[in-house]
């Protein structure tokens, strides 16, 4: 983290826990909602977006033009709004929409406040399971209907033994999903679909990996600050750092992160 920036750490906390109240309000009064409908963002595939969307973003975004209005934001619904104080807030109103639609709760809102390096903090939050996983500046927490937890990664372990997740069994590309399959062959367990919740399991020290493709800057950089608050680590498939998204892997600790990344790019 910038060091122009630590004096407000405890401001930052507070306004990202004050977009999360407000996200958690607007996405639970549509949730499961009779009739809820989608409109769909792509012409070869179903990318759906709902009225809770916008709904969600659009409460944040009135928050901040009141508590932070010198700072930038980048959100998926509507786009990026520039700002002149060195920080922008990267909003994922409903990550895993399709989830939404379907009445699982493994969908979340996605929150990172970042600066010319990255998220220097970030909530993944489960309105309705009433789950806030929050990471940086000094934090890493859980705090739901278990209480509230410290966050910490799970240590290294041989891929034999590892739980793998991802969104989607395609993963990208067919080279991505050969190089996926190549992992998914070692490890012990793969599970598919939880969103960003798949995130949130690595940083409570539930999983090992999330390996991902095609993502955006608002579908990682409040996972990448949570998981690495709680001691993993999140890089592209070269194993650079993926602020912007791409081909993203997400491990418990660097040991399985290294073996994972030989596969990918064998």
């Amino acid at each position: 983290m910038a060091l122009i920036f630590a004096d407000l750490a405890e401001e930052l906390v507070n306004v990202a826990d004050a977009l999360a109240d407000a996200a958690r309000l607007a996405t639970l009064k549509h949730f499961r909602a009779e009739g809820l409908s989608a409109d769909n963002k792509e012409t070869d595939r179903f990318d759906p977006v709902t009225v809770a969307d916008r709904l969600s973003e659009q409460t944040m975004r009135q928050i901040l033009a009141e508590r932070r209005p010198d700072d930038g934001i980048l959100g998926e619904e509507f786009g990026l709004k520039s700002g002149t104080s060195g920080l922008t807030w990267v909003l994922d109103p409903i990550d895993g929409t399709r989830s939404y639609l379907s009445g699982t709760p493994t969908w979340g809102v996605l929150i990172a406040v970042s600066d010319e390096t990255g998220p220097i903090y970030g909530i993944i939050d489960q309105p309705y399971i009433g789950e806030r996983f929050s990471g940086g500046l000094g934090k890493a927490e859980v705090n739901g209907p278990l209480g509230r937890k410290p966050l910490k990664t799970r240590g290294p372990r041989p891929l034999s033994e590892a739980i793998l997740f991802t969104t989607f069994p395609e993963v990208g590309t067919p080279e991505d999903g050969a190089a996926f399959n190549r992992v998914k062959a070692q490890a012990r367990l793969t599970r598919y679909g939880c969103d960003c919740y798949a995130y949130a399991l690595i940083a409570a020290g539930q999983i090992d990996l999330v390996i991902e493709a095609g993502l955006l800057a608002y579908d990682v950089q409040g996972p990448i600050a949570v998981i690495e608050a709680a001691g993993g680590i999140v890089t592209d498939w070269l194993g650079n750092p993926c602020p912007n998204g791409g081909r993203v892997l997400a491990a418990a600790n660097r040991d399985i992160h290294a073996q994972a990344m030989a596969l990918l790019n064998a």
